[in-house]
């Protein structure tokens, strides 16, 4: 028997939205492809790195749409769904007399409340439960005494894992003894069951059962079982992954340890039935139109792709230019098509790293014969450095091996220099932990920089521990000081430098972090530039040491080949890096606001039409 039946009162608008919702795609297609979020995620209509956001809401859309009956045209002649749900009451209370299934608990009618929506006249809101032979969990097999193996002849074992949107993931397989099928037979799979994970982050995903393997499932996964006969498998499934259904799963969830949707209340949920012929063509159309889909996410990732490639290509030959000459003309280049390649975060991220790349070699401004060389700014460290050893205010350290032409990194332009990192320093090395570690922190007193303190844009103080004044006495050698270029040398932040400010005179660090103290202070901010790029980056990663972590020595940090230009050079060179980062800034910030517009374009479009 049917539930409740809401017929809408306006079925002309209802007609008029779906005849027009090719319209609908095609009239919008540059902001379904144009909406994009940088942002990692997993699932049907994503990449690896970016969310085709437009495309995702494009899906979302068509779902709703079907499951609220705008999707295609009702046909008058098409039997109603009340009587396709007095078949499936009928065919449900045999299975009760013939003792297949036990008798259900009678539900409470749907309440006018529980309407999401109007219904296309022939259409029936249905309880999930009324609709369904069966619905339960699995269980553990740890709590019945079972094991796992790695025998496919054996059960396979679902569990959340397995259970995507719209699809199976079955590339992890488990398996267990066949005897937990005998324990457990309530909730032994058959094809075309229904999957919903009810545990979890994962609550909601909905896949549908479609092999003939033999298999089971786990305590957080929801099984069910409705008749393939009478409701067309691709439409339930449609209607568990829509909005409405997501929405009223997460409004029923219940807050525990972990999130989770109760046997109780998933049989309760309200569902939209069409007729039967009609979910025939919903599912048709649903399966067209997110082929279309597809179509549009692939061509825009190709774009992507090829506009990546482009960006690549041309960049490269900035760097790759021979001299100054060569460099105009591949500037010129790339110049003539500045607007149509800087149009995404990637492109401004590799055009920054372009920049650094031509700073560090020399190629970013252009070389002045009245400058003092390197040469002689690299003699009066070495004659510093010397003194320092002299004054016992540093240790004399062993001598480093000289740099052959084959280590030089690149043909250095005139006035510049090859140096070891060594060589330029006063102090490089890492700091420690305070004995007792975390139990020394205060709450207020020197601060005690650590790994995720340090960015290149800076200290962040978010998350600043603090050592008392006794403390920070009994490790002098950990100090920092304005000027100190610091280094994370482990982990994930490994190569993440800044430069210690003024205002905070002294502070602490970390055995994850180094503190590189150049001999001429002046160098510092080169230094860092350096360090950011990719020239020295390659030398950060490539030459780490360790198996567990990620990490550089004192040794290896020592023997880095950097490039020293003139000071008077190097000043040049961070006024030019200043500016051209500047633009760089502002491009992101533009870019930002225009994808934040086709964000909201999107989202408008998708309201206006539901």
């Amino acid at each position: 028997m049917t539930d409740i039946a809401t017929p809408s009162s306006d079925n002309q608008q209802a007609s008029d939205v779906t005849t027009s919702v090719e319209s609908l795609i095609t009239e919008n297609i540059e902001t379904w492809t144009a909406a994009i979020k940088r942002k990692s995620i997993t699932g049907r209509g994503s990449s690896k790195k970016i969310e085709l956001y437009g495309v995702k809401k494009l899906r979302e859309l068509i779902l709703e749409l079907a499951v609220r009956g705008k999707l295609v045209q009702q046909d008058p002649n098409d039997e109603p769904a009340s009587v396709l749900l007095e078949r499936i009451t009928a065919e449900k209370a045999q299975l009760v007399k013939d003792k297949k299934i036990k008798k259900p608990k009678k539900l409470p009618p749907i309440s006018e409340d529980e309407i999401p929506f109007p219904l296309p006249n022939g259409w029936e809101f249905c309880r999930l439960e009324n609709m369904c032979e069966l619905i339960t969990k699995g269980s553990s097999p740890k709590w019945q005494g079972v094991s796992y193996t790695d025998n496919p002849q054996d059960v396979l074992f679902v569990t959340s894992e397995n259970v995507g949107a719209f699809e199976l993931l079955l590339s992890k397989r488990k398996y267990v003894e066949k005897k937990f099928n005998e324990i457990e037979p309530r909730s032994i799979l058959k094809y075309n069951d229904f999957l919903m994970n009810i545990v979890g982050a994962s609550i909601g995903r909905a896949a549908l059962y479609n092999i003939e393997d033999l298999a089971n499932i786990n305590q957080a996964v929801c099984l069910i079982r409705s008749f393939p006969k009478l409701i067309y498998p691709s439409y339930f499934i449609f209607f568990f992954n829509s909005l409405t259904c997501i929405s009223y799963m997460y409004d029923k969830q219940v807050e525990n340890a972990r999130p989770n949707l109760s046997m109780a209340n998933i049989s309760k949920f309200v569902i939209p039935i069409p007729p039967l012929t009609e979910q025939q063509r919903i599912v048709a159309k649903v399966d067209e139109l997110m082929l279309l889909c597809d179509q549009l996410e692939q061509q825009t990732e190709s774009s992507i792709d090829a506009h990546k490639t482009l960006v690549e290509v041309l960049l490269n030959t900035l760097t790759d230019s021979k001299n100054t000459a060569e460099l105009q003309t591949n500037w010129a280049r790339v110049s003539e098509f500045f607007d149509n390649l800087f149009t995404t975060e990637h492109s401004i991220d590799q055009l920054k790293q372009t920049i650094l790349q031509l700073a560090v070699m020399g190629k970013l401004v252009p070389q002045d014969p009245n400058d003092e060389p390197a040469a002689k700014l690299l003699e009066r460290i070495a004659e510093e450095k010397a003194q320092l050893i002299r004054d016992k205010k540093i240790k004399k350290q062993k001598a480093l091996s000289p740099i052959t032409e084959d280590e030089k990194p690149f043909e250095l332009p005139n006035g510049w220099e090859c140096e070891r990192l060594g060589n330029l320093t006063s102090r490089l090395g890492s700091g420690s932990t305070p004995r007792g570690g975390q139990s020394a922190y205060v709450d207020e007193g020197i601060i005690f920089l650590r790994s995720q303190n340090v960015w290149n844009d800076g200290l962040k103080l978010d998350d600043t521990a603090y050592i008392s004044d006794e403390t920070h006495l009994k490790m002098s050698n950990t100090c920092v000081y304005p000027k100190d270029v610091l280094l994370n040398i482990t982990g994930a932040s490994l190569g993440r430098s800044t430069i210690f400010p003024a205002e905070l005179v002294t502070a602490n660090v970390s055995q994850h972090v180094t503190v590189i103290r150049l001999i001429d202070l002046n160098m510092c901010h080169f230094l860092h530039l350096g360090i950011q790029s990719p020239l020295v980056q390659k030398l950060v990663w490539g030459r780490q040491v360790g198996m567990a972590i990620e990490g550089l020595s004192k040794k290896v940090l020592e023997q880095f080949e950097f490039p020293v230009p003139p000071l008077k050079e190097q000043a040049r060179i961070m006024n030019k890096v200043k500016e051209l980062m500047a633009i760089c800034d502002q491009l992101k910030s533009q870019l930002k606001q225009a994808q934040q517009t086709q964000l909201n374009l999107t989202d408008a479009i998708i309201d206006k039409t539901i």
